[in-house]
């Protein structure tokens, strides 16, 4: 078949492909940490103890889960667990948190100002968040910026 009877290829140039399933790894890899620490700042924010007991029933898993996963988070330096108290967040923590609630927030906005059913966007901004580069994020907020009234 002469080269120009070929279709083009769908494909991105190989370095744009690394670069997209590189950022994908990443974000899996960080996407539990980040709901941990979020979660725990909103249950000390409420005023309550981060116990390992509501963790695990906010998140839809059992308690033994929960506490493999504060293990790590102790192991990393996001968190302090203290025997018959709860979770804490380290200053690390606290502000990975703050940055993970930002990032929630500039995505689910984004998508209120689309259209999107607030329980929708509130479900969906859950996962974007995760996978959303700062780049990205950025086109977000100028969006809303011109766009939107702060939804």
């Amino acid at each position: 078949m002469p080269d120009s009877a070929r279709p083009k290829s769908v494909l991105p140039a190989t370095q744009v492909h690394v670069e997209g399933f590189a950022q994908v790894r990443e974000a899996r890899r960080s996407e539990l940490v980040e709901d941990y620490v979020e979660l725990i700042a909103d249950l000390i924010a409420d005023g309550r103890e981060a116990r390992q007991v509501d963790i695990a029933s906010r998140l839809g898993v059992a308690q033994p889960t929960v506490a493999k996963a504060l293990r790590r988070l102790v192991k990393e330096g996001w968190a302090i667990q203290r025997p018959y108290r709860g979770v804490f967040l380290t200053p690390a923590g606290e502000q990975l948190a703050r940055d993970v609630r930002v990032r929630h927030q500039t995505v689910e906005r984004f998508l209120l100002a689309l259209g999107v059913d607030a329980d929708s966007a509130r479900r969906d901004a859950e996962g974007i968040e995760h996978h959303v580069s700062e780049a990205t994020l950025a086109a977000f907020e100028a969006f809303l910026a011109k766009a939107a009234p702060r939804v």
